[in-house]
């Protein structure tokens, strides 16, 4: 039931319309119950013999029909032209409806990511986000257009065909409807089985397309390993699994169909052979009999579609429940509310903690500051915590305690949104837009000047690389920037950055994939505008951070040491002793 409200949650504003697919479903039928009438009228007392009984309002139309033979011939064409319009209509509304309700849950859901927490996306997989956001929606959709209105069908039919058929006769109806509670129940149970299985299949379905992401994604990865052997065989595992989820629905669909057919033909069957010795009899009349027969082709199918109705039903059901589960997903609290204070760049770090599981510390009594335009540099071994410091800085977690002041206004109190504003972050891995590589750049700044662009790329290093590409700026990059190397992508990410005339620049790592002298290069353009923002820069190099105002040593989440470079080469500790082995690698390297 819950389910079942909140799919009628999603149907709001459009649930008027869905009454009127209801009332051309309602005529639709109530003129496809009128042609069998015309017919058994026609064969009793217009070729027959038999009196006329009818209702005193249509009587007059019914003497018409007994004296001319090609009026009822005329009023099935009639009866039959009115039902395919109902139909149409119906078809219509009903697709209007459902795309209105796809597109409202697509706008929905993407909007809710959109306000996700960094921490979400980080644990989630993308293949699944993207099923329950493409097919799951579409499983709704078709559900909404097409089996929600049979629904109304199946009752309409039964309602309207049963009390004409006790009208006609009570032990026909009884006979004609013997095998109808079988097929009603048997579709109860199929429901039950189908919905298990289907959300099985999904589930399925979900891993093969997280798998193809993630190989499309990570093409280059897998040819420069020559790992391509190894994610056939992946994709292959996950292909079979689904393949075999998908064998079991098909298996009860077919056991479904076939053995519902065997019934339906069954009372078919059954009815014709009643219906003929009761004829011989005299106990009913042929048009009688035709009524019956047709009447009752007419409630199995119905009743039997009844399967496929609660089969999509389930399917839908499932898919609610898939994206409901998104939904449900708490919002990142941005503090709309939070102070907005100018932002100038004074950082001050004072005994601040952090775990991304509880007791579990990943950052451990962090203390540091650092003036307006001053550069901070970040030094450590893997995992020692250096971006989970940043991640910080941008409010991308929330640190568990001590105190983190920008500006001497405590971080927690400022609105997320202006945090970020003013917080520019240029990760390791940058992410690029298959756009060309002027969007990608002013993708935070549309506004910027041709003039301003150049100026940042060149401070990135990467002005005169894009003017040799043929399109120059208006090359595209290719999804995910794979048509770029990793260096001009995160030449291109910081100049990305730099656009935004943030005071706070964060540099995670992002110089890694750069030559020696590029990074100098870049180095000495941050210098230069080290008055117009701090900046914090983490890098393995050490040569990249001896500039530095403030340099600081990380490990297992502890500050070491902290100082200016000349500082912290004559304390002789960790600092210098990486120093000293950097330099002996160049040293060899270059001899």
């Amino acid at each position: 039931m819950k389910t079942l409200r909140i799919m009628w949650k999603h149907m709001s504003g459009n649930r008027l319309i869905y009454l009127g697919a209801i009332l051309c479903v309602g005529l639709a039928t109530l003129t496809t119950i009128s042609g069998p009438l015309v017919i058994r009228l026609t064969i009793d007392s217009v070729i027959g013999d038999e009196p006329l009984t009818a209702p005193l309002l249509i009587r007059p139309l019914v003497e018409k029909i007994s004296a001319n033979l090609w009026v009822p011939g005329i009023l099935l064409v009639l009866i039959t032209t009115a039902r395919g319009l109902f139909i149409f209509l119906r078809g219509r509304i009903t697709a209007i409806a459902s795309e209105n309700i796809a597109k409202n849950i697509r706008d929905t859901v993407f909007d809710h990511i959109q306000h996700l927490p960094y921490a979400y996306h980080k644990n989630s997989d993308t293949g699944d986000i993207m099923q329950r956001c493409t097919s799951d929606v579409e499983t709704i959709k078709h559900f909404l257009g097409n089996q929600l209105v049979e629904m109304g069908n199946v009752l309409f039919m039964l309602l309207f065909s049963i009390t004409i058929m006790l009208r006609a006769n009570v032990r026909m109806t009884l006979i004609s409807m013997t095998v109808i509670p079988i097929i009603f129940f048997s579709a109860i149970i199929f429901f039950r089985l189908v919905k298990k299985t289907f959300t099985a299949t999904e589930e399925a379905e979900a891993e093969l397309t997280t798998v193809i992401q993630e190989n499309l994604t990570g093409i280059r990865v897998v040819r420069a390993f020559a790992n391509q052997e190894y994610e056939i065989e992946r994709f292959a595992e996950k292909n079979e699994v689904f393949r075999d989820k998908l064998y079991r629905l098909i298996w009860l669909l077919a056991c479904y169909w076939s053995s519902s057919d065997f019934v339906a033909f069954l009372q078919i069957g059954i009815v014709m052979v009643v219906g003929a010795y009761y004829t011989a009899q005299g106990v009913i009349t042929i048009g009688t009999m035709v009524l019956f027969s047709t009447y009752t082709g007419m409630l199995l199918w119905p009743v039997r579609h009844l399967g496929r109705i609660l089969t999509d039903m389930g399917k839908a059901l499932v898919a609610v429940e898939r994206l409901e589960e998104i939904l449900q997903e708490p919002k990142e609290e941005l503090l709309v509310d939070g102070k907005e204070p100018a932002i100038h760049g004074e950082i001050t770090f004072d005994n601040v903690s952090f775990g991304y599981e509880a007791d579990q510390d990943v950052l451990k009594g962090i203390s540091f500051s650092v003036l307006p335009g001053e550069t901070v540099g970040i030094l450590g071994h893997t995992g020692s915590g250096k971006s989970s410091l940043v991640h910080l800085l941008a409010r991308l977690y929330d640190y568990n305690g001590g105190s983190i002041t920008i500006d001497g206004v405590e971080l927690r109190t400022i609105d997320k949104s202006w945090v970020r504003q003013n917080v520019a972050v240029v990760p390791q891995e940058p992410f690029l837009f298959a756009k060309t590589i002027k969007e990608n750049i002013k993708i935070a700044r549309d506004e910027v000047s041709d003039a301003e662009l150049y100026k940042v790329c060149k401070e990135a290093a990467i002005h005169d690389v894009i003017l040799n590409f043929d399109q120059g700026y208006e090359t595209l990059v290719g999804e995910r920037g794979v048509s770029v190397s990793g260096g001009q992508r995160q030449r291109i990410a910081i100049a990305r950055a730099l656009i935004t005339q943030s005071p706070i620049l964060i540099f995670d790592d992002s110089l890694s994939a750069v030559d020696t002298e590029t990074d100098l290069v870049i180095r000495n353009a941050l210098r230069n505008r080290a008055k117009a923002a701090t900046t914090v820069l983490i890098s393995h190099r050490v040569t990249s951070l001896a500039g530095a105002d403030l340099i600081l040593v990380l490990e297992d989440g502890k500050i070491v040491e902290q100082g200016t470079h000349g500082e912290l080469m004559a304390r002789n500790g960790s600092y210098k002793r990486i120093w000293d082995i950097q330099n002996e690698l160049e040293a060899g390297l270059q001899t």
